[in-house]
């Protein structure tokens, strides 16, 4: 895997060095790749000629060398030249003359460009060119070309290139060089995005008081959020603001402030609906996707947790509570989001997702998915969950007490509840945001609130069976047991005299 510009250039290099015909680049910042890849395979003197096609530009010298070479097969003034007549003409062109072609993921797959590709890799070969198909990140070669193209990631930009950018947009601002600790910041805050967004974000965060950090990472966030399926978590709930599941959260503690910590957490809610249909749907795109993020993470070496139980015990609540304790960003993955109707697209947006997610985390990510059933999840995704599963079952008496005082303290209430057996953190919270939101008391407010434990009292008892020996518990240490766990019926009422 190529980690920096310096690793992309080298490999670039080679493939020049070799007489490799045909490449691909997978980029988010295309200048800047026709940039890396001509410093890559450039002549000291700059000799060698560098052509770029587009469909507004068309044909067009990049250097004096190109501009000459087009001159030279087109004429001065030339026509404009469909991507087929242009892959038809290559071969006339000067050997060590380097073809970039942007966008043609858009018409590849075109009989007459997919085959005028194919034939310039013997001729290229023996005349020492280079086709350089420059496309977005995801993009899929079409079958006939897999073989025949060798296919390259640019990296996002590394921490020491975002270095060099604040430096250098500091200086053109006029500001005095950042300290240390502004520089680290605005490179936690920068990472993850292309260099020129990451410039212009930066530069709109500048003023001459110097660096608006809040600002920059509302742009960052803004900017991350253009790749469908993502979305940074905003809220900054912590552990301490969640009762019970204490077990969970001292495990994840350990894994955040240990050795290797993530840089940033990666939020699946409700797995098992994301990769229902693997293996049986009929399109083949579910299988594809999950062959994708298996690949992704066993490549990586990606951690995972997994949170089953029932819906309301504070599942996503911890998963995303876990970013804003360590004080990093926590990343929503929504992969029905990131499906596509066109053929391949949807493949082609979750690898775009992922290679944001790796930029972001710089290798280290957290993965923590919530699930309401886990028979249905693939069992080789499970694998992959590395850290364990925790079943959350419904809090205990010690639990919701805890819960209670967090939300009565939050909306500054008191009063009497009668018999809250059986309620989920979701419940309460809910139960004191009425409360508070009509100006009810709790007893009133309880009397608009059915329990899951009541509405799914079956599948409830179904989940804690399926759990029972197999899974970890979220709230005691070791395996969790049915037995030693379940909840028992009947509590009687609880009063909170001040809410203080």
């Amino acid at each position: 895997m190529i980690r920096s510009t310096e690793e992309f250039r080298a490999v670039v290099k080679a493939a020049r060095r070799v007489g490799t015909p045909l490449i691909a680049v997978q980029t988010a910042d295309p200048t800047s790749s026709i940039a890396q890849v001509s410093a890559g395979v450039n002549g000291k003197n700059g000799e060698t000629p560098l052509v770029v096609w587009d469909f507004i530009g068309g044909l067009q010298g990049r250097n004096d060398a190109g501009k000459s070479a087009v001159a030279k097969v087109l004429g001065e003034n030339s026509p404009a030249l469909g991507p087929g007549d242009v892959l038809a003409l290559a071969a006339r062109f000067a050997a060590d003359a380097v073809f970039f072609v942007l966008n043609p993921q858009r018409v590849w797959e075109q009989p007459d460009v997919v085959q005028g590709m194919w034939n310039l890799r013997d001729v290229f070969k023996a005349g020492g060119q280079m086709l350089v198909l420059v496309t977005p990140p995801g993009a899929t070669l079409p079958v006939e070309l897999q073989n025949d193209v060798m296919v390259f990631d640019e990296p996002l930009p590394s921490p020491e290139d975002l270095a060099l950018l604040v430096a250098d947009t500091f200086e053109s601002a006029g500001l005095p060089a950042a300290d240390e600790a502004t520089l680290s910041k605005a490179i936690d805050a920068l990472v993850g995005l292309a260099a020129f967004p990451a410039e212009q974000v930066l530069a709109m965060s500048l003023s001459k008081n110097g660096l608006d950090l809040g600002r920059l990472w509302e742009r960052k966030r803004q900017a991350v959020e253009q790749t469908p399926g993502l979305t940074i978590w905003r809220g900054g709930e912590t552990f301490d603001q969640i009762g019970g599941c204490d077990c969970i959260k001292r495990f994840l503690a350990a894994v955040l402030e240990g050795r290797e910590a993530p840089r940033v957490i990666v939020f699946v809610d409700e797995i098992e609906k994301a990769f229902a249909g693997t293996g049986t749907d009929m399109s083949g795109v579910k299988t594809e996707m999950t062959g994708t993020m298996l690949s992704w993470m066993q490549d990586r070496g990606a951690d995972g947790i997994v949170f089953i139980g029932p819906p309301g015990a504070a599942k996503s609540a911890v998963g995303k509570a876990a970013g804003a304790t360590a004080g990093i960003p926590t990343v929503a993955f929504d992969l029905s989001a990131m499906q596509n109707s066109l053929v391949g697209g949807s493949g082609e947006r979750l690898r775009a997702a992922l290679q944001v997610v790796d930029a972001i985390s710089q290798g280290r990510s957290l993965w923590i998915a919530t699930c309401n059933s886990i028979t249905s999840l693939p069992p080789e995704l499970r694998r992959r969950f590395t850290l364990g599963t925790f079943f959350f079952d419904l809090p205990s008496a010690e639990e919701r007490k805890a819960i209670w005082e967090i939300y009565l303290k939050k909306w500054n209430l008191r009063g009497e509840l009668i018999d809250d057996e059986g309620w989920t953190g979701a419940e309460i919270k809910e139960c004191c945001r009425k409360a508070w939101r009509l100006k009810l008391s709790l007893r009133e407010s309880a009397e608009y609130i059915v329990p899951v434990s009541r509405s799914a009292a079956d599948q409830i008892e179904a989940l804690r069976r399926q759990a029972s020996g197999r899974f970890l518990s979220a709230a005691q240490p070791g395996v969790f047991t049915a037995e030693s766990h379940q909840v028992p019926v009947g509590a009687g009422k609880r009063t909170f005299r001040d809410a203080d």
